[in-house]
């Protein structure tokens, strides 16, 4: 750590305001203050967790690109991630890929993610020339135990919680599987432009996700914006009702009884004074 500057929690406080002005400033909308306190959180738990790896980062945000691949029906389309790289002092080099999603969902289906990571490490490795020891996922997903204690300021509990806690994930990369990858994204993409968006069946909805507690229809789909418009969904949000209230259930399902609630304290915190609204 010699030479490198300390930064503390309030450094990191202190990035985070002039990063979210920056984004403000590109035009994106503003968040309320209770979201901004929940993504200010998640930063310093991260920066906890993940200390030493934040410092040995030495390629943020690395763009890799595949382009001119051909789909099955002869489309041209382009691979593109973006991904962090660790040179360390002996010579060897770790990408990373950070993910919003749950560490556990991650580990139980890392044929999936191995399966990106296997282009990224192809584009990094033969197109770029550059050496490559290991590749990993990072969820930034905050665990429940953490971010409960995190946010009720219970050091003990935190302490515990951060025993348990990894979100670092090594996936191993394998150069056979490039382009099997390669073709299935064209297929996608032939599905795509051949506006082929046959949604997942009621049953996959009704399925339980592997690594989690959650059922497809609810870990997925609640954060899908085309769910209103989706057969299987529609279905799914109105199983065991009857056909009179099945339209009000079905539009009423905005997420569960703790997604309602972060909605209802961050509209509490925006809501103008009532003297302006009188």
């Amino acid at each position: 750590m010699t030479g490198q500057p300390v930064i503390d929690e309030a450094a990191i406080d202190g990035l985070f305001d002039r990063n979210l002005l920056e984004l403000e400033a590109e035009g994106t909308r503003a968040l309320s203050p209770y979201i901004r306190d929940v993504a200010r959180l998640q930063v310093r738990m991260y920066w906890r967790r993940l200390e030493q790896i934040a410092r040995q980062v030495t390629d943020t945000e690395v763009r890799l690109q595949l382009p001119a691949q051909v789909s099955p029906s002869g489309r041209i389309f382009g691979i593109e991630g973006i991904v962090d790289i660790v040179r360390e002092g002996d010579g060897r080099t770790t990408m990373y890929d950070v993910k919003t999603h749950d560490p556990q969902l991650v580990r139980e289906n890392k044929s999936q993610y191995a399966e990106q990571l296997n282009v990224y490490a192809h584009i990094w490795q033969k197109l770029r020339g550059e050496r490559l020891d290991a590749t990993a996922v990072i969820c930034t997903t905050l665990p429940p135990p953490v971010e409960a204690a995190a946010t009720n300021r219970d050091d003990l509990a935190l302490a515990a919680a951060f025993t348990s806690w990894d979100p670092v994930i090594p996936i191993d990369f394998d150069a056979q599987g490039v382009q099997k990858t390669v073709a299935a994204f064209g297929a996608v993409v032939d599905r795509i432009e051949d506006h082929d968006f046959t949604p997942p069946s009621l049953d996959d909805l009704r399925a339980m996700l592997p690594g989690t507690r959650a059922r497809f229809g609810v870990y997925v789909c609640r954060n899908c914006d085309a769910r209103y418009s989706c057969r299987s969904y529609q279905q799914y949000a109105a199983s065991g009702s009857s056909r009179a209230d099945s339209f009000v259930r079905t539009y009423s399902d905005l997420g569960d009884e703790a997604m309602l609630d972060d909605i209802a304290i961050a509209a509490l915190e925006v809501e103008p004074p009532l003297d302006d609204i009188n």
